[in-house]
C-alpha cells in the first residue's frame, strides 16, 4: 500500500478524533502514521499491517488508560479563602488564642493563634494554617523565647 494512503487514513482518523475526543481515533491515527513510515521505507503490505497493529495495540493498551486516568483527575486549585492557607501574614494587633489582627493578602483579617499558649507580637510574621469563617488561624514563622 502506498505511504500517502496511510497518511490520508491518519488524517481521516485525526479528524474523527477531533469530533469524538475518545482518544481511540487519535491513537489509531498515530498507528497509521507508523504504517506510513514503514511503507515509506519500502516494507511490504504485511509488514505495514503488522506495524499498524502493533502501534494500535500499544496505544490502546498502554497509552489510553494512562491518558484517561490523567484526564479524570480534577486539577488542584484552591480558591476563595482556601487559597490563603499557607500564605504569610503580618501581625497588626497582638494575636492570642482568642483574638488578634493580621494583614493577609493586602487585607486585615481577624486572627487567632493555632497554639493556645502563643502570644504573637505586632510586626511578627505568621503562616496561615486554617481559615475558619472570617478568622485566620495562624502560627508564628519564628518562635521567640
Amino acid at each position: 500500500m502506498p505511504w500517502f494512503l496511510w497518511l490520508l487514513a491518519a488524517a481521516a482518523l485525526g479528524a474523527a478524533e477531533f469530533f469524538t475526543l475518545t482518544l481511540v481515533f487519535g491513537l489509531l491515527a498515530g498507528a497509521a502514521l507508523v504504517a506510513a513510515v514503514v511503507a515509506g521505507v519500502g516494507v511490504g503490505l504485511l509488514g505495514q499491517l503488522l506495524a499498524l497493529g502493533a502501534a494500535a495495540a500499544a496505544g490502546l493498551v498502554l497509552v489510553r488508560p494512562v491518558a484517561l486516568r490523567h484526564m479524570a483527575q480534577q486539577p488542584f486549585i484552591r480558591d476563595g479563602s482556601d487559597a490563603l492557607i499557607g500564605k504569610r501574614a503580618e501581625v497588626v494587633q497582638e494575636v492570642t488564642a482568642t483574638r488578634g489582627l493580621v494583614k493577609l493578602a493586602g487585607e486585615e483579617w481577624s486572627a487567632r493563634a493555632l497554639d493556645e499558649s502563643h502570644v504573637i507580637p505586632v510586626g511578627a510574621l505568621v503562616d496561615v494554617m486554617e481559615i475558619e469563617g472570617a478568622t485566620a488561624i495562624v502560627y508564628p514563622r519564628e518562635l521567640l523565647p
